[in-house]
């Protein structure tokens, strides 16, 4: 019988910290004898014939632990009805596949162990948990790996941007990543004092639409300016395009490609160019006479290195992994609580009746929230008067208004 092995793959987009991931595993099961395998590509070399494979020794581990992006190529592929390669774990003596990623990763992984275990083959899979975007529920409300040194190059990108501004007086409409939750905007908005933050949280009581969005935009330069304050920087969420209508996308005049399931690729514009060519255009109806300019935060804060905070949870993380497969543990995510208390997190334990993963949202109307909105810039009704020099209808830019709108 042949050495027997591990074998690690990455699924999905970068995020800081897989490296670390990656390093830790590696270091752990090169301790106890095993071959260390890293598998290029994704769930796409599980199904190649020749897959590219990378066998880690400790020097290699030693030199990639603090690095940003991943050492193993990354891949978005989905398997369908693809052979499997079997003997990619048969002649390797797989005992543990280690899957990076995000939920479609670990059900992805849980069902080629499932199909391995028909056919005979019995091996272990645990999956570390990653999304920059911060909206997986983990217990403890822990956040998951990537998410604060995503956070802290945006910050570093928006506080720039912010001392542009205030050094040129005039604004700047940003939009940064995060698909389905505000964590990122929210986090950095925040701590770069940002006078307006637009995250799809806020609209728990109102439809997103682009008007409104705009408005929100406007109505804080508005309330700047009556504070003889002629600079800003807007930060919207991503996530506020993904929970827009197609109705409200074809309004934009942007051409969209389209992928395979007929939805629009928002990958491939920029939401803030967008974003900001809107607010220009409301502003010249206006007569209002604001300078902006776009800027977006997206493949920038991917592989950025991980900050002290993901280089300690990527750390344990990884040991881990070590952990729950001595204990036998299988089918299963690794999580650390704030006391770095090691505990596995099946699917089933955050799957709804549908089998579906609810995403992890910004509680707006938690403490923290409230406390930072109050941060914010915008017009109130005790602003309509001053208002009044820049619009006509002061309380159609009331920020308060617009998002308890029918």
């Amino acid at each position: 019988m042949s050495q027997k092995s591990i074998l690690i793959l990455c699924g999905g987009g970068p995020a800081p910290g897989i490296n670390t991931v990656i390093s830790t595993v590696a270091k752990a099961f090169l301790k106890d004898n095993y071959r260390v395998l890293g598998l290029h590509e994704g769930f796409k070399g599980i199904f190649d014939e020749n897959p590219q494979i990378k066998e880690f020794d400790f020097f290699h581990a030693d030199r990639i632990f603090s690095r940003g992006g991943s050492t193993l190529i990354m891949s978005r592929f989905k398997p369908k009805n693809e052979k499997l390669n079997t003997n990619l774990f048969i002649d390797n003596n797989v005992k543990l596949l280690v899957s990076i990623g995000g939920d479609d990763t670990a059900s992805t992984a849980n069902r080629i162990t499932g199909y391995l275990e028909k056919e005979g083959i019995s091996i272990a899979n645990i999956h570390v948990p990653k999304t920059i975007d911060n909206d997986l529920p983990l217990p403890d409300r822990n956040p998951t790996f990537g998410f604060h040194s995503a956070k802290d190059e945006g910050v570093r990108i928006g506080n720039t941007t912010y001392e542009d501004a205030r050094t040129s007086q005039n604004w700047f409409v940003m939009s940064t990543m995060g698909r389905s939750a505000g964590h990122l905007a929210f986090g950095i908005a925040a701590s770069c004092h940002f006078p307006m933050m637009i995250i799809p949280e806020m609209f728990d009581r109102t439809a997103i639409t682009f008007d409104k969005v705009v408005r929100m935009v406007i109505s804080s330069m508005i309330k700047r300016k009556i504070e003889n304050i002629h600079y800003g920087v807007a930060l919207i969420s991503e996530g506020v395009f993904h929970n827009m209508p197609d109705s409200e996308l074809k309004k934009c005049d942007i051409n969209f490609t389209y992928d395979d399931h007929g939805h629009p690729e928002l990958g491939n514009v920029s939401k803030a160019h967008i974003f900001n060519m809107l607010v220009q255009k409301k502003l010249k109806e206006l007569g209002i006479d604001i300078k902006s300019r776009p800027v977006e935060l997206g493949y920038e804060l991917r592989c950025c290195r991980p900050i002290g905070f993901d280089l300690t949870l990527c750390t344990v993380l990884g040991l881990g992994v070590k952990k729950l497969f001595d204990e036998g543990k299988s089918g299963c995510m690794v999580t650390a609580n704030s006391r770095g208390e090691i505990t596995p997190l099946f699917l089933s334990d955050i799957q709804d009746e549908n089998g579906k993963i609810a995403p992890r949202l910004v509680n707006i109307n938690s403490e923290l929230a409230e406390l930072c909105f109050q941060n914010l810039f915008y017009v109130g009704e005790d602003d309509y008067e001053d208002a009044k020099k820049y619009v006509d209808n002061p309380s159609d830019y009331d920020f308060n208004k617009i998002l308890t709108e029918k």
